[in-house]
């Protein structure tokens, strides 16, 4: 075989695909496993993802998680891309670097750094350690991102359909709303879900900045597998990865059916 089917291009993504997916395998596996010793295999049983619903600490864990990162990423959203359409569309302006560095700030700092920062601003102002601190730290550290993912489409947007809305009555935010909102949307979108994301994902800033009731489920399971790995963190991390990869085929679709519309669309207007 020669070219792009190379035995060398197959042995290579075999075992990069083995190296990132075989864990995950094994662990899906194992969440099926009759006996609590999760490295010894006693036969199929669903019997820990039953236990796993009857576990109120995951339970209250997943919808404190949940929550947070709904709320966060929506936040993080918004002002994210307010950040960056005044970064694209503002030109040079008084204090634009210092406003650039403190918005991407957050992309390289350690979050431990960021954590614990947050964690003394929230004792100084008085603020009780929640849901709420979890929420703005959250979205301190995540709205970066959605900024950098709008930023990159807004730069290569066409300001010509901006202006025609101007010609037509429109007022800026009318034109905005109707005209670059809408097309800058899977951006936005985009971002949203990598907020998303990274709320879930967080261990570091949502330990500094937590409170007895309001423990995420990565803070959860961490503490749990610090005492042994027990079945049911298999059986959760496993649901988990059953959402991400539903998550990812419902994208997918959606992607591909828009792509078709798209040509479809495209096929139409030549015809005509």
């Amino acid at each position: 075989m020669t070219g792009r089917f190379s035995w060398f291009n197959i042995t290579a993504l075999t075992l990069g695909f083995a190296f990132l997916y075989l864990p995950m395998l094994i662990l899906i596996v194992y969440s099926f496993n009759e006996s609590r010793l999760v490295t010894v295999w006693a036969g199929f049983s669903t019997k820990w993802y039953v236990s796993l619903m009857g576990n109120d600490a995951f339970l209250d864990a997943a919808w404190v998680t949940l929550k947070v990162a709904v709320m966060s990423s929506t936040l993080a959203t918004v002002l994210g891309t307010m950040a960056a359409y005044v970064m694209v569309r503002s030109g040079r302006f008084l204090g634009r670097t210092l406003f650039s560095g403190m918005i991407y700030a957050p992309l390289v700092m350690p979050e431990v750094i960021t954590g614990l920062s947050l964690l003394l601003f929230f004792i100084a102002i008085g603020l009780d350690r929640g849901v709420v601190t979890i929420v703005l730290a959250h979205t301190t550290f995540a709205m970066c991102y959605v900024s950098v993912v709008v930023s990159a489409r807004l730069v290569s947007f066409d300001r010509q359909l901006e202006e025609a809305a101007l010609d037509l009555g429109c007022t800026p935010f009318d034109a905005f709303k109707s005209v670059t909102l809408p097309i800058i949307a899977p951006a936005v979108i985009a971002g949203w879900l990598l907020a998303f994301t990274l709320s879930l994902d967080d261990l570091v800033i949502a330990s500094f900045t937590s409170g007895p009731s309001s423990t995420t489920l990565p803070i959860k399971i961490f503490s749990a597998v610090r005492l042994g790995v027990s079945p049911e963190i298999n059986a959760l991390s496993t649901i988990m990865i059953a959402i991400v990869t539903l998550g990812v085929i419902v994208a997918s679709l959606i992607s591909k059916r828009a792509i078709v519309r798209q040509q479809e669309d495209e096929q139409k207007a030549l015809q005509k």
